[in-house]
This record gives C-alpha cells, sequence and structure tokens, in this order.
C-alpha cells in the first residue's frame, strides 16, 4: 500500500534522509518512531505531499506522488500533530466543510459523516462548536477530517498527545477500530502506544532507517543473550552459591523473591557459553529445583534508545 524507494532529501547541507526504502502492506498498523531531527517529519510530509522529494520514489496505493500528487492523496488521510480544526465551526459545519475540499458528493456527505461520527464517537457534540471541545474531542474531530472520503492511508502525527490516561485509552481504541479496514502509520514519541497500537515498528535515526519489525521481536533481537533470569526454590545463599560457581558465569545475583519458598536470580554468562544445561543439572543434584527460566529481555523504550545511539554511531 505504501511504497518508499531510495528517498533521500536534504535542506542545503543538511540530510533530512538518505537513501531510506522501506514498504507497508494493506491492513498493517505501522510505528514509525524516532528522536527529534531524526527524519521522521520529513517522511511523513513527503507521503502526504507536502514536501517535495529529493531523489528517490514514493507510491501511495501504487500512485507516484511525484508525478499524480492528486491522485495519491485521494487514496490518504491525515492527522498532523495539531488537528487542522476551524474553531468558530460546529463539528457538523467542519466535516461537511472537508467533505467539500475531498470532492464527496453533495447527496452522499450526510450517511458518510454519520458512519465516521459513529466510528470516532463524536455524536454527542456533533452540533458543538468545535472551539469548545475538549482536547480528546478535538483528537476525535481530527480522526473524523482524516477519514473523510474513505481512504485506504491513514497517516497519524502524535494523535495522543496531551491527552489523559482515558482519552489516550478511547483513541487507541478508535485507532484499532479504524485499522480493521486502512493501511495507518503512526508517528509517536509515546513508546507504550506502539506496543498497546502497532504490528510493525520502523525506527529511523539520523535520517537512516535503523529497525523494521515487530516490537517483541526488537526486544528480543537487542535483549542480552547472555542474561537469563532464574527463579529456584532452595536456600538464596545456597543457590546463588551454585550459580557462582558453574563454568561459563560471568555474575549471578539475586534480585527477589517473587514466590514462598524460592529466590529469582539474575545470571549472566560470558559470550558463547550456554550455562542453561550445566546450571540445571547442579541445582536438580542439590536438591533445589528452578520453577522459572527466562531470558532478560529489553523494554521498548531501551530498544529505541539503543537503536538510535547506534544510528547516531553510524554517520
Amino acid at each position: 500500500m505504501i511504497e518508499v524507494q531510495g528517498l533521500t532529501k536534504s535542506y542545503g547541507k543538511n540530510r533530512g534522509v538518505s537513501d531510506i526504502s522501506f514498504s507497508i502492506a494493506e491492513g498493517e498498523i505501522v510505528g514509525f518512531l524516532g528522536p527529534n531531527g531524526a527524519g521522521k517529519s520529513t517522511t511523513m510530509n513527503i507521503l502526504t505531499g507536502y514536501l517535495p522529494i529529493g531523489a528517490g520514489s514514493v507510491k501511495v496505493a501504487g500512485v507516484d506522488v511525484v508525478s499524480d500528487p492528486h491522485g495519491a492523496k485521494k487514496h490518504m488521510g491525515y492527522l498532523p500533530e495539531q488537528p487542522p480544526l476551524y474553531l468558530g465551526m460546529t463539528v457538523r459545519e467542519y466535516l461537511d466543510f472537508v467533505c467539500g475540499l475531498k470532492g464527496v458528493k453533495s447527496a452522499d456527505r450526510k450517511k458518510h459523516v454519520a458512519g465516521i461520527v459513529d466510528m470516532v464517537g463524536l455524536s454527542e457534540v456533533f452540533s458543538r462548536v468545535t472551539g469548545h471541545l475538549s482536547k480528546g474531542y478535538r483528537q476525535r474531530v481530527g480522526l473524523a477530517q482524516a477519514l473523510i472520503g474513505d481512504p485506504d492511508v491513514l497517516v497519524l502525527d502524535e494523535p495522543t498527545v496531551g491527552l489523559d490516561p482515558r482519552q489516550i485509552v478511547e483513541i487507541r481504541n478508535v485507532i484499532k477500530d479504524m485499522g480493521k479496514s486502512r493501511t495507518i502509520i503512526l508517528s509517536t514519541h509515546i513508546l507504550p502506544e506502539v506496543s498497546a497500537v502497532c504490528e510493525r515498528v520502523l525506527v529511523i535515526s539520523n535520517g537512516v532507517i535503523v529497525a523494521d519489525g515487530k516490537p517483541e521481536n526488537l526486544a528480543t533481537a537487542l535483549s542480552s543473550e547472555r542474561e537469563l533470569i532464574v527463579r529456584v526454590s532452595g536456600p538464596k545463599n545456597n543457590v546463588l552459591q551454585i550459580l557462582k560457581g558453574q563454568d561459563g558465569v560471568k555474575s549471578a545475583r539475586h534480585i527477589g523473591d517473587m514466590e514462598a519458598g524460592s529466590s529469582d536470580f539474575l545470571l549472566e554468562s560470558v559470550p558463547n557459553v550456554d550455562i542453561r544445561k550445566p546450571m540445571f543439572n547442579a541445582l536438580a543434584k542439590a536438591g533445589y529445583p528452578i520453577l522459572m527460566m527466562r531470558p532478560q529481555n529489553a523494554t521498548l523504550e531501551e530498544v529505541f534508545l539503543k537503536l538510535t545511539e547506534e544510528g547516531d554511531k553510524v554517520q
């Protein structure tokens, strides 16, 4: 649904994005992450036709944004960080106005708008002036305008910024609902948002794509393969001595007691050594059963920081 190939954009001597390529399939909800100045906004502005391309190509629903910008925009709805509202209009008036801009026929507008209003939860404020709405409702109006014309692709820039926790959950649910029949690219600095909403993550740093994959897979890939958390039933000090005495164990420390009669330990092994089997055999011989064992996975925040730090080093 979205195809980006060799996209490059410079601002004088400064490089916004450098030869980036990615594709987003129909029906995917993709998080687009990056620190300030990484090239995220440049990429999104090119996707939505607000900036010209320096080099490379961008297609939306098979339509080239350079050779046929109007055709590409017909497939796309866009919610910028600040919803583009006319605060003196009612919600009804504003959405009718957007229908006119997007070429929705007058005869079809009432039914079209009614379906969108129901989807994003605006029925209670449909006749109210947008300038009198809460920030959460203004975001909903922004989502509604992005849906006018029934686009195949939605580009959402920080859709929950500034909202309270209840409003964030509500908007997340709206986005999930919209994603059932559309492709969505979601730019956000709120990393839990990505885990809650997105099926896939693109990370950009210093103008280059530094990661592309499912959130949980990125976390697993960047976790230290040498770190394990184990829960063992037995005297804490005795178990710790056994763990420290195993060949290949670089360090072992007690990190808490989550179950009665057992303790949790964090183990780090030396590179390229699998400590699981000898550890199991040693603990079993001492009569201390292992109740749980799992790798120490990185959080999404740690993944983001590591990837963007590595992106900085590439430049």
